[in-house]
């Protein structure tokens, strides 16, 4: 009988889907109980061609579909799947071989739970350095967890390494596809609402082999800035504004001031943004990866602010609520 529905949505990853299919081989879960869903989303690399071929020991179901986004596809999974557990794997994380054991150990250990397993950043892969700031920033989250500096929350939910209970995901409605971005920390929020724990589990690694162009990786936080305010505002999240205006006053100077001259000047913006990525670039070359990390961070976090601002309508909006947060 089946016991875990692994869910991998695909979308022209070829090669690291061989990898990530190669270590789900390699799993010290029992083959016979787990099935592994493969959705791809319109992919144009070969990759149907593959999954119709391939000859393997996984009881693997490939599934396809005309291209339509994360969201829809992880409610494909969702639909597709047969076990108790769905646990999301992304296609550019490749699994430890024991990830599938350690999920299901803490299912069967606790209930009404949401289990997160770290991405890591692996040794054999070079990211760009906009990709590695992002995954630094993703270490001292687990760091944070391991250590009990704080618990797990639902925006922690990343579904590049995640399960739950099937039922519990059909029951919160599943994955929101008005949401291209976001999505996962969305359904969390619900998950949250139904009475669900988060719980970090070290032990269950994902290495990401993460791989971003610099215009797609700050288009990102400019996408969760407008949906943290429309979650806070149309999504039940009332509490989600306020925290990120408190945060904001947490930020360095860097990240305050950058936004001070920058939020709702597109010209400027975008002049700042060149000239700090080309200074990260000259700072890295001088192997001065912790100055070019803060470059990357002021230049992050002020996407994600701009995001938010044009949500609420404007930069008077955003320092409204800036110095009214208690």
């Amino acid at each position: 009988m089946l016991e875990l529905s692994v869910v991998v949505p695909t979308f022209n990853r070829l090669d690291r889907l061989r990898q990530v299919i190669r270590a789900l081989e390699a799993q010290t879960y029992p083959h016979d109980l787990f099935e592994v869903i493969v959705i791809s989303d319109g992919s144009t690399d070969g990759t149907d061609e593959f999954l119709q071929e391939i000859e393997t020991p996984l009881n693997l179901r490939p599934v396809f579909q005309e291209n339509q986004g994360v969201a829809v596809v992880r409610n494909r999974g969702i639909a597709e799947a047969t076990a108790s557990i769905v646990l999301f794997l992304d296609d550019d994380v490749v699994p430890d071989p024991c990830l599938l054991e350690e999920h299901m150990r803490i299912h069967q250990e606790r209930d009404n739970v949401v289990v997160i397993g770290p991405m890591l950043t692996p040794s054999d892969f070079v990211m760009w350095p906009w990709v590695k700031w992002e995954q630094a920033q993703l270490t001292k989250q687990y760091d944070a967890m391991t250590s009990g500096k704080w618990d797990p929350t639902a925006r922690q939910f990343y579904t590049g390494n995640a399960s739950l209970r099937l039922t519990d995901v059909r029951a919160a409605g599943g994955f929101d596809p008005s949401f291209r971005r976001a999505e996962d920390v969305e359904l969390a929020y619900r998950l949250s609402d139904m009475g669900l724990c988060f719980f970090y589990h070290p032990d269950a690694i994902g290495y990401h082999y993460a791989e971003r162009s610099f215009s797609s990786w700050i288009t990102t936080p400019y996408v969760y800035g407008r949906n943290d305010v429309i979650f806070s505002r149309d999504k039940n999240q009332s509490w989600l504004l306020p925290q990120l205006f408190r945060e904001f006053r947490y930020r360095n100077i860097i990240v305050i001031l950058i936004s001070l001259f920058c939020l709702d000047r597109p010209t400027l913006t975008e002049w700042t943004i060149k000239g700090l990525k080309k200074f990260a670039e000259m700072v890295d070359d001088a192997s001065l990866e912790r100055v070019s990390q803060l470059i990357y961070s002021g230049i992050f976090n002020l996407r994600y602010y701009q995001g938010v601002s044009d949500e609420l309508g404007g930069r008077r909006l955003f320092w409204k609520g800036v110095f009214n947060a208690g």
